[in-house]
């Protein structure tokens, strides 16, 4: 029965940052466009998430993110968005172009939650405390997101990078490391700080905490 009832609060809480995901994605504030690449938002939930219901959820979170990140690019594309459609990346370069187009945009972000989860657990289990390790987390779950999707799309895509910013392959390594250093780097510092905040705050609910030391 206690384990019926953790499962069940475990499928709620899951609900409840999907329904949270949704809610920045349908505003437009989940994935909010820059000139290279869309900032987002939506990184946020994935890492509470997995801080306060484990890796596992922030997996599911995480894919959750991926499919918003997918729906946006194809919907409403801008020259990048072949690396997050594979409806787009179809279009171009085939099967190949849509199985990188995935990782991108979903295994990356699946990542995230492990990442965050795991990062918890651990750093809880060396006792360190929750106003130490949670800026950790969330800059952690955030790096995660921007070092694998533009690592990945330089590995991966370069040339196509080039021709879609209309450059030479050798400057694309310059326009990678941009992003990372500016929205990467914002997306990092306010993961941070909204992170430690909502965490703190939610870690005093009893049906959380449990779950969030148990990982």
């Amino acid at each position: 029965m206690k384990t019926r009832k953790r499962d069940t609060r475990w499928m709620a809480g899951v609900a409840m940052f999907v329904a949270l995901q949704l809610t920045l994605q349908l505003t437009g504030i989940g994935l909010i466009p820059l000139p290279l690449i869309n900032a987002t938002t939506l990184h946020i939930p994935v890492i509470v998430g997995a801080v306060l219901l484990g890796p596992l959820a922030g997996a599911v979170l995480g894919g959750t993110f991926g499919l918003c990140s997918m729906w946006t690019a194809t919907i409403n594309p801008t020259p990048l968005s072949f690396a997050f459609s594979p409806v787009l990346a179809a279009e171009t370069s085939g099967g190949p172009g849509a199985v990188k187009a995935v990782w991108i945009a979903l295994g990356c972000r699946i990542l995230i939650g492990v990442v965050a989860g795991w990062l918890w657990i651990a750093l809880k289990k060396v006792k360190i405390s929750d106003y130490a390790a949670l800026p950790v987390v969330g800059v952690a779950g955030s790096l995660t997101n921007t070092v694998l999707v533009m690592g990945s799309i330089y590995a991966l895509l370069t040339p196509e990078f080039a021709a879609a910013r209309n450059v030479g392959m050798e400057a694309v390594l310059g326009l990678v490391m941009t992003v990372v250093a500016t929205s990467g780097v914002a997306e990092a510092v306010a993961a941070a700080v909204l992170v430690t905040a909502v965490c703190k705050a939610l870690l005093h609910i009893p049906a959380l905490k449990p779950q969030a030391q148990a990982g």
